[in-house]
């Protein structure tokens, strides 16, 4: 499976999601398309699947980068996960184009949480236990406020540079600093 995962997510890096095919993800893997199909029933299940190891590598590297943050200021904890963010567009296969599995989430939704809510979900915990302040519910929805705005502004920092613009990662961290500089000052 993990195979067929690198597939995807190559093909997805090549040509774009919009485009990926069942076809492609077993051509790219030596696989044969019943293969895919023994995993996958179909192209979105791909994509979904991609977008969820996605979402879990992430969720691993934010706790790893609270983890190693200075515990002086709450600034040094979002700037490491700004960190882990800006490092994930960059290397994640994927990561650019399907980021936390919005792209991809079709309608009816299947659950009533974003990809990025459960990210900010699975490291709220460590960052009140590590800065303080609010619950941790109450955090991961001040969270995910700010971390909508990096998403939205590092998916434009990344949509013509694979590098990323550097302009515009910066523009992102003060963006999110003053989004939670109101409520996390306090």
């Amino acid at each position: 499976m993990t195979a067929l995962l690198d597939a995807a997510a190559a093909s997805i890096d090549a040509r774009g999601f919009e485009l990926l095919t069942t076809a492609m993800v077993a051509e790219r893997a030596g696989a044969s398309i019943g293969t895919v199909y023994r995993y996958f029933p179909d192209r979105i299940a791909v994509l979904k699947a991609v977008s969820l190891r996605s979402i879990e590598r992430f969720s691993e590297a934010a706790k790893s980068a609270i983890a190693g943050a200075s515990s002086d200021d709450w600034r040094s904890g979002v700037d490491a996960i700004l960190d882990a963010l800006e490092k994930s567009f960059r290397s994640e296969p994927a990561f650019a184009s399907l980021r936390f599995g919005d792209p991809v989430d079709l309608r009816p939704r299947e659950s009533d949480t974003t990809g990025l809510r459960t990210v900010i979900d699975s490291f709220a915990s460590e960052f009140v236990a590590k800065y303080g302040g609010d619950s941790a519910a109450v955090l991961a929805e001040k969270l995910e406020i700010a971390f909508t705005i990096a998403d939205g502004l590092y998916a434009r920092a990344f949509t013509f540079d694979a590098k990323g613009d550097a302009s515009i990662i910066a523009k992102t961290r003060e963006a999110v600093h003053a989004n939670l500089s109101a409520t996390l000052s306090r």
